[in-house]
């Protein structure tokens, strides 16, 4: 039986209750051990897969790829650019100080990560309901440039905050510092402060001025949205961020941050010549289908003129200002010299907000810029320039064309229906000889892209690129010849070995225009230019010929143009394929062109249109006269007409000429037939409405 006291707590001698303080030691210890337990299972865990510290000062990157004009100035470089390391101490104090100010203030005084900062971006960021700051110190980093991926997950984070620490413990404070600005990534291509200084301000970063200082160290942030090429305010404003911080730490005085903000920031002008990225870009695919993929820096020799690429900027620029109130938004421009070498490309109105290439990539339907293929068929089958020919309602299956005017002017000639771009002689013609020989002829001048053999392929409902047409008139400018278009001539190591050359067989073409049908379509196309449709391109003192082309409500507009040995094709319109306002290619693209041709010319002091290959034997120039004369019937002659074409000529296509039913079939049921100048119902394959052409 348990006596009173069973159970009573002992209160005397060893059983003595602890007091406060002892409790609080006794439990520190506790946690203290049992804490120590958990990190170095913690570390243990996480410091498993951190990588290997050892290849500290190895540069792991892409190559570069370093582009030059025909002239050897440089147009851009791709890839990535390690410049040498820059020395801490030649660099001005406010340089370093900077990013210091802008990206981790405590820099000098944390061991490599900052608790205060972290808790001051957790509360921030709990507050915004998302990411809006971070807590990484400079040495942070540093450790993920260096070692880590960018995932963000737990696991990398602890890694980090382990290097950093290891880093703070085996560099001082100078050389971390050091390391970060020369190897830290500022977007273009730059790793490093040199090379960025290099790629945006063209000079050493020793030179840096106060305001240039800042706007590199804003970058970091965001390399891309920052850019003081593709975003100039909000670079700026970056930039003015980065100053006040630099007042707001003493590393300048106020009358420093006043005279930083008045003095302009000048970015390099040939890294803010961003319609040339176009042209790179383009030029990129083709490397590596030429090399395969960069294994070393390369140059690449290119056949682009940066002076005439600069006249093209301003002429787009201008004329797309000019005109953004009649819808006109967008705009395409090659220009090729005789053999095919591309001395200017535009893909569109700004590369910064748009980077598909227009020029290249882009389809749209060539509306009468077509024609001349037609036309180029017709001569080849035996048409002349003088050939008469009448502009009337024509039928052809269900489909009747319409021209621009809405009226017929009736009896006319080839070279005026192309000079006055008529429709209805253009279908007709197609019609007659047969539209598979004008798909022939445009696929041999250099039009890749397909060519449907409905009746409104004749006036252009077929799809191209501005490309293409420049590649396919070039045919008419440099004497008859077929030409690829190509921009590099070759590609080399900085240290001078050839890897690739473009060879003499290379730019070898075949004659892919014979005489006189070359004559006769340059005759015409002189008259487009004289007395037609593009009489607004004329520049005194030039022989100039070329092609307007506007399709269905005015969605595209294009005008190709050339003189001896050089072309350039421009095209206007909008992404989303909707109309412009009353925009014809005699207009904003002929403009364009002009603008570009009259700056150009001078420079390239080009010849007349050449004659190309000799004249059959026996040939005579054309007599509109005496062309009249032989249309009446000679009593005394037994109706056999003396063709003074060679059947033959034209490579690699040789097309039949027309018969002489075939060439009459234009018959007096056709005439009666009551003009209807409707769109039709169904719609071509290639495009969803009835193209009205000029």
């Amino acid at each position: 039986m348990a006596g009173p006291g069973f159970g009573a707590r002992n209160t005397s001698g060893g059983g003595a209750q602890r007091t406060p303080l002892q409790r609080f030691f006794y439990w520190t210890s506790v946690l203290a051990v049992w804490g120590l337990i958990f990190l170095v299972v913690f570390f243990a865990v996480f410091a498993r897969g951190l990588p290997d510290t050892s290849a500290l000062y190895d540069v792991d990157r892409q190559p570069s790829i370093t582009y030059l004009d025909r002239n050897g100035a440089l147009i851009a470089t791709r890839g990535s650019q390690q410049a040498p390391p820059a020395d801490l101490e030649a660099l001005p104090d406010y340089v370093p100080a900077a990013f210091i100010a802008i990206e981790d203030r405590r820099f000098y005084y944390h061991p490599g990560f900052d608790p205060i900062g972290m808790m001051r971006a957790m509360a921030r960021n709990m507050r915004a309901g998302r990411v809006v700051q971070g807590g990484s110190t400079l040495t942070q980093q540093l450790a993920k440039n260096l070692f880590l991926t960018p995932d963000q997950n737990m696991r990398r984070k602890v890694q980090e905050l382990m290097l950093a620490v290891w880093l703070e413990l085996k560099f001082t404070k100078k050389e971390i510092l050091a390391l970060y600005l020369n190897r830290v990534y500022f977007g273009a291509g730059a790793y490093g402060i040199e090379a960025a200084s290099q790629r945006y301000f063209d000079k050493s970063a020793k030179d840096l001025t106060v305001g240039e200082a800042a706007l590199l160290a804003g970058l970091l942030k965001a390399p891309s949205r920052y850019s003081p090429v593709s975003e100039k305010e909000r670079a700026a404003v970056r930039a003015t961020v980065v100053l006040d911080q630099m007042e707001a730490t003493g590393v300048i005085t106020p009358e420093q941050r006043a005279l930083a903000v008045l003095e302009p920031v000048r970015v390099s002008r040939t890294l803010a010549s961003q319609h040339a990225q176009y042209f790179i870009d383009w030029l990129d695919k083709e490397i590596r289908g030429l090399v395969g993929e960069p294994t070393e820096d390369m140059v690449v020799e290119t056949t682009l003129d940066l002076t005439l690429q600069t006249s093209a900027e301003r002429a787009v620029h201008r004329i797309l200002e000019r005109d953004a109130s009649r819808g006109v938004q967008q705009a395409a421009l090659v220009a090729l010299d005789g053999d095919g070498r591309v001395r200017a490309m535009i893909g569109g109105a700004s590369y910064a907000d748009s980077q598909f290439n227009r020029a290249v990539d882009a389809r749209r339907q060539a509306g009468s810029a077509f024609k001349p293929f037609v036309y180029l068929a017709a001569m080849e089958a035996g048409y002349t320039p003088q050939t008469p020919v009448v502009d009337e309602p024509v039928r052809i299956g269900n489909w009747s064309p319409r021209n621009y005017s809405g009226t017929f002017i009736g009896d006319t000639t080839m070279a005026n229906a192309m000079a006055q771009s008529i429709n209805t002689v253009a279908a007709y013609v197609a019609d007659q000889i047969g539209r598979d020989s004008v798909a022939r002829a445009a696929r041999r001048l250099g039009i890749s892209s397909r060519i449907g053999l409905e009746p409104a392929m004749a006036l252009g409902a077929v799809e191209v690129s501005p490309i293409d047409m420049a590649t396919a008139y070039d045919a008419f400018a440099n004497g008859g010849r077929r030409v690829e278009a190509y921009g590099i001539s070759r590609i080399r190591t900085p240290q001078g070995r050839v890897i690739y050359q473009r060879a003499a067989r290379d730019a070898a073409a075949g004659q892919a225009i014979n005489n006189p049908s070359l004559y006769y379509m340059n005759q015409m196309m002189r008259g487009v230019v004289t007395g037609g449709t593009a009489r607004a391109v004329q520049i005194s003192g030039r022989d100039l010929a070329g092609k307007t082309g506007t399709t269905s409500d005015y969605k595209d507009a294009w005008f190709v143009g050339y003189t001896g040995g050089f072309v350039a094709a421009v095209w206007v319109g909008k992404d989303d394929n909707t109309a412009m306002r009353g925009v014809t290619g005699g207009a904003a693209p002929a403009a364009i062109w002009k603008a570009f041709m009259e700056a150009a010319l001078p420079r390239l002091k080009v010849q007349p249109i050449p004659n190309g290959p000799p004249m059959p034997e026996g040939w005579v120039a054309p007599d509109p006269i005496g062309d009249l004369m032989g249309a009446v019937e000679d009593p005394f002659g037994d109706g056999t007409a003396i063709d003074p074409v060679d059947p033959n000529q034209g490579e690699p296509y040789q097309p039949e000429k027309p018969t002489e039913d075939r060439r009459d079939t234009r018959s007096e049921p056709r005439r009666d037939d009551p003009p209807d100048q409707r769109p039709e119902p169904e719609l071509p394959p290639e495009k969803p409405d009835n193209p009205l052409f000029f």
